[in-house]
């Protein structure tokens, strides 16, 4: 198997999300600061810290200069950063030696490296938003049309009560909704700039190092966070967290589809599952096991990060390093997941037959609640509990219907009500449409 699933060739359509994938590369590394370099010079030249065509000179050459990224490799690989090699090479570039000697004028690595970062991940979350609002109108049609679908709400994977195949569905998407709320929250926070200097005090720009901050932070439309972040990972940690969130949801919206299509239960059906190299009968829900193994994946890589948050003193290599190591793939990870859950969902057929079927399974136990609290209303509960535990057992031991042994046990009583699945849906309805219109309203 390939080191990195997420650009393999061979892999490419099972984990490969091309928007995310292509700001993550190092052509879009490079990009990135190669335009922050020049919006620092920009502002740096509006405040006078810089000559004016100096700035104007960096500027132009940052959004027109093409440095290959593979001529950074060797010093990077001894500097531990980008940034020392990427200027260097910016410089010789600009064939201007007058102005050159500005770019990156009293700002560190770290400074362009994170700004460029930051840049590369807005448009990443737009993406990653407009995904989950897509996904968000597919679930709500599904929760809308079959609000009241009954089918067997299970519990340690057995059936509980009869719920709604739509109220199954909400459970997937009000997650996201309150995901994208958070998203709304955190945006502000995260989406700084890092202008802080080698130790974190600006010392090289002297009073004007705050100005220029605002300036650049401005220019580039991001925050200006106030201050240094460089060894405050908090906004890191919360990105995680926020990914993580998306991907586990997803997660289990790939699980309850895997169980749901296997063929002793038929609830629902994939249309283009995978196929087995040597078994003709196998249709192998591959989308939602993609959902489940990028929900695992997504979990230890957020474990890393948050790690990585005990950033030792005012920069911390080792903490930076893990960062760069898991944050890519935990993007990565849960854009592929947003992409996949929408083409399982948009393959998605619900069967209300065979929910409808799987209702009766096992004599009908799952009525076994409700029957027991429509005999309490004629006896004390304990005791309508303990009778209908006892036909439970019967059902068991005869294979008669629960149904069956009620009417004949209680003759004068009208229990119709209690086996008729629409009329045990309880709230599952208004929670279905409820989310359905939540999840219209993003």
């Amino acid at each position: 198997m390939p080191a990195s699933p997420f650009d393999s060739a061979i892999m490419t359509e099972l984990f490969h999300e091309p928007v995310v994938g292509r700001l993550l590369s190092d052509g879009a590394e490079v990009r990135s600061m190669l335009l922050v370099l020049g919006a620092l010079a920009k502002a740096q030249g509006s405040l006078g810290l810089i000559p004016a065509d100096s700035a104007a000179a960096i500027d132009r050459a940052s959004r027109e200069l093409l440095i290959d990224p593979a001529q950074l490799a060797t010093a990077t690989g001894k500097n531990g950063v980008v940034v020392p090699a990427l200027v260097a090479a910016f410089r010789e570039a600009m064939s201007a030696p007058e102005h050159a000697s500005y770019v990156h004028w009293g700002a560190t690595s770290q400074d362009i490296m994170e700004t460029g970062l930051i840049l590369r991940l807005r448009r990443a979350l737009e993406h990653m938003k407009g995904e989950t609002e897509r996904l968000l109108i597919h679930l709500a049609d599904l929760a809308e049309t079959h609000a009241e679908t009954p089918m067997a709400g299970r519990t340690y994977g057995q059936h509980a009560t009869v719920t709604s195949f739509g109220a199954v569905v909400a459970t997937w998407g009000a997650p996201l909704i309150r995901a994208l709320d958070s998203l709304t929250d955190m945006r502000p926070r995260l989406l700084v700039v890092s202008l802080s200097g080698a130790a974190g005090t600006l010392s090289a720009m002297g009073a004007d190092g705050p100005a220029v901050r605002a300036q650049l932070a401005a220019d580039l439309g991001l925050g200006d966070p106030g201050g240094s972040w460089h060894s405050q990972r908090d906004r890191i940690a919360e990105l995680a967290a926020w990914l993580t969130r998306i991907a586990v949801s997803l997660g289990k919206f790939g699980e309850d589809i895997t169980l749901g299509a296997q063929p002793e239960l038929g609830e629902l059906r994939l249309t283009g599952a995978g196929s087995s190299s040597t078994m003709p009968q196998k249709a192998n829900p591959v989308g939602p096991s993609v959902l489940g193994a990028l929900a695992s994946y997504s979990v230890g890589l957020s474990s890393v990060l948050h790690t990585a948050g005990v950033h030792r003193q005012e920069r911390d290599g080792a903490a930076w390093f893990s960062e760069w190591l898991a944050l890519p793939q935990l993007v990565l990870a849960t854009s592929r997941a947003l992409a996949t859950a929408n083409d399982t969902v948009e393959g998605l057929e619900p069967r209300p037959e065979r929910m409808s079927e799987n209702l009766r399974l096992g004599g009908g136990l799952i009525f076994a609640e409700a029957l027991s609290f429509a005999l309490a209303r004629q006896m004390p509960r304990p005791e309508a509990q303990g009778a209908v535990k006892a036909l439970c057992a019967d059902v068991a031991k005869t294979g008669t219907s629960l149904a069956d042994l009620a009417n004949a046990r209680w003759p004068e009583t009208d229990l119709r009500e209690v086996f008729e699945p629409r009329r045990q849906l309880g709230t599952a309805p208004v929670e279905a449409r409820h989310f359905a219109a939540a999840a219209r309203a993003i």
